[in-house]
Formats: structure tokens, sequence, C-alpha cells
């Protein structure tokens, strides 16, 4: 089998990327010294987080100036997200650092007083026809297909500079800023976004690289859509042990996940499915991300051994859309006595294929200390010391809300809303309070504070579940989630109470949510995910279609 050379310098997720190249046919080669750059044909940099952590990473390992004379040698090189980011002079996210200045220009930060940051989601990378052969497709690039993005430093681009320099750019817009989305010029190709998980549309990259096909001709004349991030849906999988000890997909009403009998009050886990095939199957379905949720506690594995593991691990295999893992992602004692952190915890599921981790009672309690410190940052907590190491877009916070009624204001300290659905005894008023513990527990804590503190802390995206909603099939809570987007700048996901289409395109007209997310619908076989999208097309919004052919 034909080889590439990897450079892993702790980069996040890189099981995704081993098993596109490998899906496509070629050898990993592990770069292990910065002299063993020079044996590399096809090298490969890949990255998450931050532009100079990654640089300060690759410095102290001795591989700058490997890096550049393979570039210079005219060998094949191709850089992912970060690995785009370091071919330029700069970055405003670390002035200090420079680049590699292969390619001129400098990075900013997308701009959120208009918009969610990071940005996260699938857009396009188009290749402006005054800059491209006539029905010629550059490194497989379909100026109508869409690409996972998940950053909040971009290129902004200027029309002509850099082509003029001989360089082909693919551009990409968010809000009213257009930027690179990727780039390349004779042995040098580099994305912003990610194509490992992009889906059919991101291996056909890849494997243009790997091939060595800069140009190919198209199959037939395609159409351009829009530019622009599509409206993102997620698919979500509950999983934990039945009750004869198989790891199931489940789905809770108001998280009670137990059927219950006449026979029986306490009834058996309602068995939905197996985890690896329904996250295959909501892939196949053009599902934008998979969330897996584990609901169970397993107390007595060693950590390395957690079947979680073993889920991601096989997923990741098919699966080439984001995956983001939840539960457990807290400072724990393994069997054997030792402390593990939370930040070790999330690199084993980072390196089992999870390219985010979902945090949610300790998210609470780290919010609720936040608040007894005077709002001051700890560096200590999970989302904080991840966030460090991996970015902020690897942190989700999964909020568990319930709404409590009061007839006034004044009744209460926390923030409260005026309600369109009213109480059990009319109340007009009502606040959110946080909970922990799958919800069994209220803080005195609410929604508005939880999620400002945990964007302070470093998070990059909120979960925003309903318990009120869940499993009720009556569309989403839109109060709930128009106060939290009021609150933040960081992208939110929708979640709870779906059960038909027209609920998405209510919550995507009346919201300004950034994703939203299905799983009972879905599960049950009521709806599929496409069946979600063409019922969002017809409402006129954008969104990403599944795409099958891996050829140009």
């Amino acid at each position: 089998m034909p080889v590439v050379h990897l450079l892993d310098y702790v980069a996040g997720n890189i099981r995704s990327l081993v098993n596109a190249i490998e899906r496509l046919g070629y050898t990993i080669v592990w770069i292990k010294s910065p002299g063993h750059i020079k044996d590399a044909e096809k090298l490969i940099l890949p990255g998450v987080g931050h532009f100079g952590h990654c640089l300060s990473q690759l410095a102290k390992g001795g591989y700058l100036e490997p890096i550049r004379d393979h570039i210079n040698s005219g060998k094949p090189f191709m850089g992912i997200c970060v690995g785009l980011q370091v071919l330029f002079e700069s970055s405003r996210e670390s002035s200090t650092v420079p680049g590699l200045a292969h390619i001129s220009g400098r990075l900013d930060k997308f701009n959120d007083s208009e918009k969610s940051v990071p940005h996260i989601g699938w857009n396009s990378a188009t290749i402006s026809d005054t800059h491209k052969p006539q029905d010629k497709s550059f490194y497989g690039l379909r100026n109508c297909s869409k690409y996972y993005y998940v950053h909040s430093y971009a290129v902004p681009y200027e029309e002509g500079r850099l082509e003029q320099q001989g360089w082909t750019v693919a551009t990409s817009r968010y809000g009213s800023e257009t930027f690179i989305g990727a780039i390349g010029r004779d042995n040098v190709l580099a994305t912003q976004f990610h194509p490992e998980k992009s889906g059919v549309a991101g291996l056909r990259v890849i494997k243009a690289f790997l091939d060595l096909h800069q140009w190919d001709s198209l199959k037939e004349t395609l159409p351009s859509i829009d530019q622009g991030l599509t409206r993102r849906i997620v698919a979500c999988l509950d999983v934990r042990s039945n009750d004869q000890g198989d790891l199931v997909v489940t789905k809770g009403d108001q998280y009670d996940v137990r059927d219950r009998t006449e026979h029986t009050s306490r009834g058996f886990v309602r068995n939905l499915g197996k985890p690896v095939e329904m996250a295959r199957k909501y892939y196949d379905q053009s599902a934008d991300e998979i969330t897996f949720l584990n609901i169970t506690s397993f107390r007595n594995c060693p950590l390395a051994d957690l079947p979680m593991l073993s889920i991601l691990e096989k997923t990741a295999e098919n699966v080439f859309v984001p995956l983001t893992i939840g539960g457990g992602i807290r400072e724990t004692t393994d069997v054997d006595g030792s402390v593990v952190t939370a930040l070790d915890v999330a690199t084993m599921y980072f390196r089992s294929g999870a390219d985010k981790v979902s945090i949610g009672s300790d998210a609470v309690i780290a919010a609720e200390e936040y608040y007894r410190r005077g709002e001051r940052l700890s560096s200590k907590t999970a989302i904080e010391t991840i966030s460090a190491a991996y970015g902020n877009q690897a942190v989700v916070v999964s909020v568990d809300p319930k709404r409590v009624f009061v007839r006034s204001p004044d009744e209460t300290r926390h923030c409260v809303i005026e309600t369109t659905q009213l109480g059990p005894e009319g109340e007009k008023f009502c606040w959110y309070q946080c909970t922990i513990k799958g919800g069994r527990e209220g803080r005195d804590l609410d929604v508005q504070q939880l999620v400002k503190a945990v964007e302070a802390m470093g998070a990059g995206e909120v979960l925003l579940n309903s318990i009120d909603k869940d499993g009720s099939n009556s569309g989403f809570d839109l109060e709930l989630t128009n106060e939290v987007k009021r609150c933040v700048k960081i992208p939110v996901i929708a979640s709870s109470g779906a059960g038909h289409p027209g609920h998405f395109v209510d919550v995507f007209e009346q919201s300004a949510t950034d994703a939203a997310l299905g799983a009972g619908m879905f599960h049950r076989g009521d709806y599929t995910v496409l069946d979600v999208k063409k019922v969002l097309r017809s409402r006129g919004f954008l969104v990403r279609l599944p795409e099958t052919d891996l050829e140009c």
C-alpha cells in the first residue's frame, strides 16, 4: 500500500484522520523525530486548538526547520486547520509568535458582534470562476459541497492578492466576513476546514492530495450553492446499559428511560438500538454531527477499558462527521487508586475518535464556585484545563434546566422571563433552574448565570436541553433558546422536544440558535435526518445534503 507520513504533536482527535487515510488505501507512517521528516514523500500536518501552542510545540520538538525544508524541496505537503494557519506570517491569537511565513497574510478573530464565535459547522470552499480553469476541480473541491469548520481565527480574503502570487484560493463566508477556506500552490495544499470530518466531500479532498491530482476534470458541470453556514442538524444517542448489561441507545421522558408497566413500578430500560449501528445510519442520512451521551456510570471499570471508548473507536472507523461524547468527563480515581484528571479523561476520548467532550453536572458546580470567587477563574476546572489544551471548540457544556414558575419577578433573585406558557396556577413568569445528576437535583443557579460562567471559563458551545420538553414531541423551548442566545456569544445547540420536521423549522425561524438536535423522532423511525433537511430546504434554509461520489 502507498504511504503518507503524519506529524502528530498531540493535536486532538487524530484517529479520524488516520481512519480516513486508511479508508482511501494508504498506510500511515508516523513522524517520530525531526530527522524523520527528510524520509517523508507526502507529509500531512493536522491540528486543532491554539496557533501559538501549535508553533511552540513544533519549535520545542525541533520540527519547524524540517517542515520548511520539506515544503521548499517540492515534496507534497498538506496542512489541516491550524496546519493551514501556521503557514501564514502571524495570528492575532498569539501576536508575538511568528508563523512559518510560507504564505503572506495574518489571521484575525471573527467579529462576534454579529454572529457566534467560534465558527462551527458546515460551510463552503468556493473558487471563483475567474481564478480556475473551466470545468476543473482543485484537489477535489466542489463549489456545491459543504465542509466542516471549527475555528475562531481566519485569514481574511483580499480579492486577487494571493492569486497574483500563484496561489489558488477557495473562500468561505461567515456572516459579513469572507475568509480563506483552502489554499494551494505547487506542492502545498492547506484547508481551514477538517476534510476528515467533512463526509464524502472531505474524503474526496484527501484522496486528491494523496493521489497528487491537483486539477481534475469534472464529470459534469455542477451547480454552485450559496456560500454561508448551513443549518446544523445533530443526532443524539443516549447510551446506557440495559437490564441485561448490554450497551444500548435509549430515550427518556423527562429523563426517565424506563417503560413502566402495571406489573412493575421500575420498568425496563428502553432499548432503541445499538450505538455504533445507529450512528452509522444517521451519518448516511447526512447528520451534521453525532453526540453520544453516556448516562451509565461504569464505576468498576478501569478507565482505559471504558465501554464508550470502544464505541467511539468503532464509530470513527466509518463515520466522518464530528463526534461528541458526554458523561464522566471529570477528575476520577481509577480502580488501582490512581487519580486521573479531567484533561486525561478527555484525552482518552479524543484519541478514541471524539472531536468534542460534553460536560454537564461538573460545569454547574464549577459555575457556582466561579461566582463564590467573585467571578474569578481558577484555571483548574475541567472546562479550563481541556479548552487550554485543545481549544474552546473542543468543550461543550450540556445544560439541563427546568422551569420554576413565579407570580412576580420579585419572588426570586434569579433572572425571570415573562412566558407565554403559563404555570399550573396561571403564573406568567418563570426562571430556569439548573440541575445536576441527570435532572434529579436542582441548584440555586439560573441558566443565564451558568452559560455566562462557562463561556468565561472557555467553553466553546452550549448544548441546551430542557427537562420540561424532554420526550414531549411538542417542539423546542423557544423562550429558553432565545434567552440563552441573548446571554452568550458562543454557539448554542437547541435540544429537547423535537417531534417532527416542522419543529426544526420553528426553532430556526423563531430563534437565533446555531444548531438543533433530534433524538427520539429519529430513533423510533418516525422521521429521518434527511426528512428534516428536505423540509428545511423547502422553507429556504441552507442545509448540507449527502454526497456519495469520491471521484471528481
